[in-house]
């Protein structure tokens, strides 16, 4: 057996700059701020819509002051890093804001970055003509059995990657914002799918995605439960399933929601889960012909998706901003997952295959 360095959590290289955050929503006082606690990251404000509700943030953790709007608190001078958890509809105006600001380094973005691809193509445009580092919140590539399945594939144990898959039957919990919207699971649910898997094996030569209405989500939607297929330029074939009905959820109904994962290659097999639907970690086992005899081997952790993760978000930018490299989560990165979001969507409404090669972005 051959013994692998696999590593669930990435080191906290740095932790030096000063962060301000807009939003005070679940994922901002649930994930981001828990998670910057446990690293020891330094938030020094928060704003969001509502001041009160951001008083109450900052008293919860300790952060010393409370603007009255966002754009206050990207004037302050204090602020290094802007760290966004806004409707993507309001985003792109706050991050311009920031652009500008000369004491912003650095911006932390939320998934979608925008609500179409030309705009988050001009953001990213903008950016570049800025100098300023913009990074987009792609939180599921540091899911820990991610970060182990990416390992795994890099130091060859599975081979040449041959068929993924991940299948998600979990009900999420569609923020208000999104009523407005016509997009909704693939913008705002695959998109952590799809770009994992991009993450884990590169860029996309085709997709086909279907969808039909979920019995539960009340409000006017055209993609409720959506299963995309994808075609890898290496060769990779990939599926990726978000039913978000996962059956009935009432009093008396024992549901299973759970979201699994799969890859076969030509020298093994790896298969987990995603804790995030139950709030446990995630998990990973594989079996390899070069490096565990054929054996399943089950690696273990204790941190989880959310909010473990969002510590190497936060980190990843905190090192590019320190290291004058480019983030591992950059916005030209983020552009290609938006343009695989698009042709999905364009495959849907036309009912065929879609090429990346004729999305523009």
């Amino acid at each position: 057996m051959t013994k692998l360095d696999l590593r669930p959590d990435p080191d906290i290289r740095v932790k030096k700059f000063k962060i301000g955050c807009i939003g005070a929503g679940m994922i901002m006082a649930e994930c981001h701020l828990a998670a910057y606690a446990e690293a020891g990251f330094d938030v020094v404000a928060i704003a969001s819509r509502t001041k009160s509700r951001a008083e109450d943030v900052a008293k919860r953790w300790s952060i010393p002051v409370v603007h009255d709007t966002p754009e206050a608190l990207i004037a302050d001078p204090d602020v290094e890093i802007v760290d966004i958890a806004y409707p993507p509809d309001q985003q792109p105006a706050l991050i311009r804001a920031a652009l500008a600001a000369p004491n912003v380094k650095a911006i932390l973005a939320q998934k979608p970055l925008a609500l179409t691809l030309e705009e988050a193509v001009a953001l990213r445009d903008e950016a570049a003509a800025a100098g300023k580092i913009l990074s987009v919140n792609q939180n599921m590539r540091f899911d820990q059995s991610m970060q182990v399945l990416k390992q795994l594939l890099d130091q060859g144990a599975l081979g040449e990657p041959v068929f993924a898959q991940i299948n998600m039957n979990a009900i999420p919990h569609w923020q208000g914002f999104l009523e407005d919207y016509d997009r909704l699971t693939l913008a705002n649910m695959s998109v952590h799918h799809l770009d994992a898997l991009r993450f884990l094996f590169g860029d996309v030569a085709e997709v086909t995605s279907v969808t039909r209405q979920d019995p539960r989500t009340a409000f006017a939607h055209k993609d409720g439960i959506v299963a995309t297929t994808l075609r890898f330029a290496s060769g990779v074939m990939a599926l990726s399933l978000e039913d978000v009905w996962a059956g009935p959820r009432e009093e008396g109904f024992e549901d299973d929601q759970v979201i699994t994962w799969r890859v076969e290659g030509t020298k093994g097999v790896a298969k987990g889960s995603i804790g995030w639907p139950t709030g446990a970690p995630s998990t990973l086992s594989y079996a390899s012909t070069s490096h565990s005899g054929g054996k399943w081997v089950t690696p273990e952790w204790d941190t989880m998706w959310f909010p473990h993760a969002f510590i190497g978000v936060m980190e990843q930018l905190q090192y590019a901003l320190d290291s004058g490299t480019e983030p591992a989560l950059n916005v030209a990165d983020n552009v290609r997952t938006m343009a695989l979001v698009e042709a999905a969507y364009q495959s849907i409404e036309h009912g065929k295959t879609v090429h990346m090669n004729d999305i523009k972005h």
